[in-house]
């Protein structure tokens, strides 16, 4: 089974920059197409940004121009950039493959505080 592993959210102020990261093993990660999603309180879970095998990347309009997603190969882990945070970025973030697994990660809590 693929375990996907995220680290780094917190408590950011508005303004501010979080660098997530995403372990994963179990999968041929260089072959997967990779996505980070959110999940504000209250609301479902939506995809934020996602990363081909081949590098291609797409951003949500929310968060297009602010946020960078990358990833290494080599370290089978996924990053996610994010930049001129804003309070409404305030949610529990996750990797999956895009479609994703079906099921998810424990994620990672990011809050920003205005």
């Amino acid at each position: 089974q693929v375990q996907l592993v995220e680290s780094g959210g917190g408590l950011v102020q508005v303004g501010g920059s979080l660098r997530l990261s995403c372990a994963t093993s179990g999968t041929a990660f260089s072959f997967k197409n990779m996505a980070w999603y959110r999940q504000a309180p209250g609301k479902q879970r939506e995809l934020v940004a996602a990363i081909s095998n081949s590098g291609v990347t797409n951003y949500a309009d929310a968060v297009k121009g602010r946020f960078i997603i990358s990833r290494v190969n080599a370290r089978n882990t996924l990053y996610l950039q994010m930049n001129s945070l804003k309070p409404e970025d305030t949610a529990d973030y996750y990797c999956n493959t895009q479609p994703n697994l079906g099921y998810w990660g424990r994620g990672t809590q990011v809050t920003v505080s205005s």
